[in-house]
């Protein structure tokens, strides 16, 4: 895994940071773990625009990821590392004695040939790619592809170069801080994954034209000062003046930045022991 940059030869290469791809196996996905991906331009059943600026983009297919890892205490071996369009981070294809092949998400320092595996209700190796339940893990630990419900499934620390640490037990739960530096509780008996995922390199990674950023499905964004009163809340005023220094709102007149959005029924506060920190503009 490395970074590639290139020689400013065209304005689109002066700033293009990419990977390298030299962690990459296999070009071609497991058929039998594909499916077809429909892509929704951002609207509704009515056809209507729910999610601004997203359409186009290079067509896909879904690679089904082992997100439970229920095939459990049968060690599998890494046979492939490859691309995923669908996320930060690189996938790997394990295989089982029984020939059984499915996809996980690639741990950092797991390489082609490696051996993992999965544990029902014991603790295993403390290794990268080994799954088992948080109360087995040790303090300290580096995890990812966390649970929040047991057997549900990982859905917390999924992208590339992610991880939480294994802070403490305590009556059912462990506390996890997060990658967003948020210390939360988790009931122990939900999986985790031993490492941090792989591809640490992406924070530095630069598309570097916009065209490239199409290819990806994410249209133009127009800031709301440059748009007319009838477009947004910050639209008008004479030159780029605008409307003063109003607070940022969405077009819908919503708190942009900073506002709560989590609905009070949905909260987890219960579950949540030190809010992150919030960065501080300019740093």
């Amino acid at each position: 895994m490395g970074i590639k940059k290139f020689k400013p030869v065209t304005a689109s290469s002066r700033f293009r940071v990419i990977s390298d791809f030299s962690e990459i196996t296999k070009n071609k996905p497991e058929k039998s773990l594909i499916v077809a991906l429909k892509k929704s331009g951002g609207r509704n059943n009515y056809g209507r625009i729910t999610i601004r600026r997203r359409g186009g983009g290079h067509k896909r297919r879904y690679r089904i990821i082992d997100f439970k890892r229920d095939k459990f205490d049968i060690e599998g071996k890494v046979i492939a590392i490859e691309y995923d369009p669908n996320r930060s981070a690189r996938i790997c294809l394990v295989e089982y004695p029984d020939k059984e092949k499915r996809y996980i998400i690639l741990p950092d320092r797991l390489n082609i040939g490696d051996k993992i595996v999965s544990a029902s209700d014991s603790q295993v190796d403390i290794k990268p790619g080994n799954n088992m339940k948080l109360k087995y893990i040790p303090l300290g630990t580096l995890v990812h592809s966390v649970e929040l419900a047991p057997q549900k499934g990982a859905v917390l620390v999924r992208s590339a170069g992610s991880w939480a640490q294994v802070m403490a037990k305590e009556r059912g739960f462990v506390q996890l801080r997060m990658p967003s530096g948020e210390i939360r509780l988790v009931k122990q008996d939900c999986r985790a994954t031993v490492g941090q995922v792989g591809l640490i390199e992406h924070s530095s990674f630069t598309h570097g034209k916009a065209g490239r950023t199409r290819w990806f499905g994410r249209r133009p964004k127009v800031r709301g000062v440059a748009m007319n009163p009838v477009d947004h809340p910050h639209g008008g005023g004479e030159g780029k003046a605008g409307q003063g220094n109003p607070h940022p709102v969405s077009p819908w007149g919503m708190p942009a930045k900073g506002g709560i959005t989590r609905k009070p029924k949905k909260m987890s506060n219960k579950y949540i022991v030190k809010r992150r920190v919030k960065k501080k503009k300019g740093t």
